[in-house]
């Protein structure tokens, strides 16, 4: 196996969404990992303070070339990344092995009619956040004596599609824009696969976010991370799955809540049947009794999110 290191230029990141015309940044094969660095802000680095805007990131805000602005989302990804033998239908394994802040620093923006109170909060409102890395809070607000863990994950892992353009907000089968802070070092989560190569990109750092992420932001945050990729040919799913050390994860995304809730109960549902001897019955009870179903987001327009998480220790082995 062979490790990698893919950093974020204005070469090897892209803007705004996924294309399956993209050229690959890098060539992998199932097993080898990567140190890859992603920036974020793009559309706030005119406004950003010099710890902030760094030489590299002012290169990308100036410099990056019009076909690597693929769509109007906001966010910058690094990527895609090309693996070796992957084809659609298959399964591609991305083992979340560390995500670390690279700047002590972060963001949240208020976006106009953007949010869960779009009519109460409508303008927009920009706040660069210190983070101590060291100790590991961000005071919000600063002098109020408010601490908040920080708690890094990726907000976008994702593949690319058959579309020529797809929009970076919303997210869906192919993963995207999830947003799931559950999915911090040492999870992984599980993507279909749609082109070949599979063509993953990575991005939209978090440093801490609550589940909902109800203004449309978290801290965001430039972050880097080490990350494994593992092709599989005898998985079949349909939309993403995860895994962290002590829970399965079931997504389900949809334009209400309740779209995003059913699909979610639905693929842990699945789930269960395809890897346990339970009947669909059976697993549809087990959720009741045991899954606690939450709002990943619910500002990703048009795609909210639920997840379901389900407890380990439950299951034989």
């Amino acid at each position: 196996m062979t490790h990698h290191l893919l950093k974020a230029t204005k070469e090897t990141v892209h803007l705004g969404g996924f294309s399956h015309l993209l050229e690959p940044v890098l060539t992998v094969n199932s097993g080898d990992t990567v140190d890859v660095e992603t920036y974020t802000g793009f559309h706030v680095c005119d406004k950003a303070p010099p710890e902030f805007l760094t030489p590299a990131l002012r290169d990308i805000y100036e410099n990056l070339s019009g076909n690597r602005k693929i769509a109007q989302g906001p966010h910058l990804l690094t990527g895609p990344i090309y693996v070796q033998d992957a084809q659609p239908g298959d399964v591609l394994e991305v083992v979340l092995k560390k995500i670390t802040p690279s700047l002590p620093i972060g963001f949240n923006v208020i976006r106009q009619g953007w949010g869960v109170l779009p009519q109460q909060f409508n303008q927009p409102v920009l706040r660069f956040i210190p983070l101590d890395l060291e100790n590991n809070i961000a005071e919000f607000p600063i002098g109020s004596g408010i601490k908040i863990p920080l708690k890094p994950f990726f907000g976008i892992l994702g593949v690319a599609t058959a579309e020529t353009s797809r929009n970076s907000i919303p997210p869906g089968n192919y993963g995207g824009n999830i947003d799931n802070r559950e999915l911090q070092a040492g999870s992984k989560i599980f993507l279909p696969i749609f082109v070949p190569g599979a063509l993953f990109s990575i991005g939209d750092g978090h440093s801490a976010q609550g589940d909902g992420e109800v203004n449309v932001t978290a801290i965001e945050t430039s972050m880097n991370g080490t990350i494994e990729l593992k092709l599989h040919k005898d998985l079949q799913i349909s939309t993403p799955i995860a895994e962290t050390p002590t829970d399965i994860i079931a997504m389900g995304f949809g334009e209400t809540l309740d779209e995003a809730l059913e699909k979610a109960l639905k693929n842990m549902i699945d789930f269960l049947v395809s890897c346990t001897k339970l009947s669909p019955e059976e697993a549809y009870v087990l959720c009741s009794l045991a899954v606690s179903f939450r709002i990943t987001q619910a500002v990703n327009l048009p795609q909210k999110g639920v997840h379901g998480m389900l407890s380990k220790a439950i299951l034989n082995e």
